[in-house]
């Protein structure tokens, strides 16, 4: 018996509740790992894990044992990587997936830079706004917006992104142009809805403007769960938008949106890196959420002051 990847083998059926998903991790068959995780009781003479049908669970020696697995195979992944100066790099592949507008827009432009610094990094990178289990699917880490709802992670935040509210010539044209929040609750005027995977459903916006308050939800005839999707639909004039000021800034240089109700404000959006918490942050996830922290400082550092209104930049 290999006692690392027995011990690998245990940690991941700990974290998955399953030894096939641990086996699809892994990469090996189901039948290697049940092995593995037998021998190693065999050999510790304890009972690691308890068995049924439908779910395993974790003992409470199983438990304990989890716990220093999980720091012994962190130590020798960190004794791993300093072994040498040709190995002092972090090394190794790293699955990421972050919202496909904030890739397109500021991470895969950037990239470059982390790779030409982190040539031994091979980056796996998701691009969705979809909820993924990080648990079943083997991803490291997770870049997202707006509050984390699943407590059980392990979240840093690493940008406020700035909000404003949009529109296309062609919607304003035909609509006309709004001059309160509060006329987009009506029936003349609709929004584009953007559908929150972590709800299944749209959510209000705030809007601020001194003391005044106003909660926006909208009337819309097309919403979606995607944001370059989204961005498309409010360019071809299918509704009003909110949108991240990153996100708005092009499409306001070609003349595609125009921003809307100066002197109000929203709240910016929080953003995240998240990674599930029994996970060794290793080497290569450090820096890459470094790289994060530095690249949001740039373009949306952690309590910034909101501009009021729209961003003409």
């Amino acid at each position: 018996m290999d006692r690392f990847d027995a011990m690998q083998a245990f940690a991941r059926v700990v974290e998955t509740g399953s030894f096939t998903k641990a086996a699809e991790t892994l990469r090996m068959s189901k039948t290697s790992v049940t092995q593995l995780v037998q021998q190693l009781e065999a050999r510790l003479r304890v009972k690691l894990l308890n068995r049924t049908t439908r779910k395993v669970n974790v003992t409470a020696d199983g438990a304990a044992y989890h716990e220093r697995v999980v720091r012994l195979l962190a130590d020798m992944d960190d004794a791993e990587t300093s072994l040498s100066s040709a190995s002092a790099l972090p090394r190794g592949r790293l699955r990421v997936d972050v919202p496909s507008p904030l890739a397109r827009t500021i991470l895969v432009p950037a990239l470059p830079a982390f790779h030409a610094r982190y040539p031994d990094i091979q980056l796996d990178m998701g691009v969705s706004d979809r909820v993924v289990d990080l648990i079943d699917e083997n991803v490291d880490c997770v870049v997202r917006g707006g509050e984390l709802r699943d407590q059980s992670l392990m979240a840093r935040r690493v940008g406020d992104l700035p909000l404003g509210v949009y529109a296309a010539p062609s919607y304003l044209a035909l609509a006309g142009t709004p001059t309160h929040p509060r006329e987009l609750g009506g029936t003349h005027h609709r929004i584009v809805g953007f559908i929150w995977a972590r709800t299944g459903k749209a959510v209000p916006y705030a809007m601020h403007r001194d003391t005044e308050r106003v909660e926006v939800q909208g009337r819309h005839v097309l919403s979606v769960d995607d944001g370059n999707a989204y961005l498309a639909a409010g360019i071809a004039g299918l509704g009003i938008l909110w949108l991240p000021h990153y996100m708005a800034r092009e499409p306001l240089a070609r003349g595609e949106l125009v921003p809307l109700f100066d002197g109000w404000r929203l709240d910016p959006m929080p953003l995240y890196v998240a990674f599930p918490p029994n996970r060794h942050v290793s080497a290569k996830l450090r820096v890459f959420i470094d790289w994060i922290v530095d690249l949001m400082a740039e373009h949306a550092p952690v309590g910034a002051p909101q501009k009021l209104g729209a961003d003409r930049r």
